[in-house]
């Protein structure tokens, strides 16, 4: 069977793919971070610098191509997302940091979008209102009031992640890009973990970083930038919040345990809002409603 680009898979395939590696990858981080296995400095140096690599054996192009395909903005959010996550992580319990930061990602896309001239139908919003409606079924059980730095920080990473997400809405060479982005913010993190005290890394905590760098992120990140353009703005954000429910299920399967109810209703609005949000538009209208970068 011949090789078929990211870009021309179909898009259900490929935001299958995007959201399952976004949820391995909060797996990852819970388990590094989570148990104290990596300080937040060196497991974002790892993860981003073992997703550069990993971009950079898969393209095997030049130096020139990665230099002229750097964006300082994409670097800049994504090197703030990796290290504000990491940082407030450790801080917040699961259902505090998962509000704050797909609460800040769709405000943050939603802002950006609106502001762009992406238009806001009733279908797409009331979508994204039930979407957002199992994310506070799932997490405000479990959330409880955080440090306010900690929450200052995980809303900086909402934030930075909406803003590469947007970043990435005209990429035409998502590889090449990805791996420039990553290249660029491995750089950016070398500052703050030379700089933070009390590094701690474990054997154990610098494979959990290197598997998040190079497959559930550096990966997932150069499919989910063959995504975005194809999405929208507005329906990009939507669709990420599957990640938490996607999460909680694979955690739940990893220990052996069912999910509650709680968690098969805001599966139900969560699925629902993003199944409302994504269909129902013509392949022209959904043209005209994305702007391009």
């Amino acid at each position: 069977m011949p090789w078929r680009r990211p870009s021309s898979w179909p898009l259900p395939a490929a935001l299958i793919l995007v959201l399952a590696g976004f949820s391995a990858n909060s797996l990852l981080c819970r388990a590094a971070l989570g148990s104290d296995l990596a300080d937040a400095a060196s497991f974002s140096f790892l993860r981003l610098g073992g997703g550069a690599l990993a971009l950079l054996l898969l393209l095997h192009r030049g130096r020139t191509t990665f230099i002229s395909a750097l964006h300082p903005g994409r670097a800049l959010a994504l090197a703030t997302y990796a290290l504000a996550f990491s940082f407030a992580y450790r801080a917040l319990t699961a259902g505090t940091g998962a509000l704050l930061l797909f609460g800040a990602v769709q405000a943050t896309l939603f802002g950006l979008a609106l502001a762009g001239g992406e238009r806001l139908t009733s279908r797409k919003g009331t979508g994204a209102a039930l979407a957002f409606a199992g994310l506070l079924v799932l997490t405000l059980p479990s959330a409880h009031r955080p440090q306010a730095w900690a929450a200052l920080l995980m809303l900086v990473a909402g934030a930075a992640w909406g803003a590469y997400t947007w970043l990435g809405r005209g990429s035409s060479r998502a590889l090449v890009d990805t791996a420039a982005a990553f290249l660029g913010a491995t750089a950016l993190a070398l500052g703050p973990l030379l700089l933070a005290g009390n590094r701690h890394l474990t054997p154990t905590g610098a494979l959990l970083a290197l598997a998040s760098g190079t497959l559930a992120s550096g990966a997932t990140y150069a499919l989910w930038y063959t995504v975005v353009p194809r999405l929208g703005a507005i329906r990009a954000a939507v669709a990420q919040l599957a990640v938490p429910p996607l999460t909680a299920a694979a955690g739940a399967v990893w220990l052996g345990e069912v999910p509650g109810a709680p968690w098969f209703l805001a599966a139900a609005l969560t699925l629902g809002g993003i199944g409302l949000a994504l269909t129902g538009a013509s392949p022209e209208a959904r043209r005209e409603e994305a702007v391009p970068e």
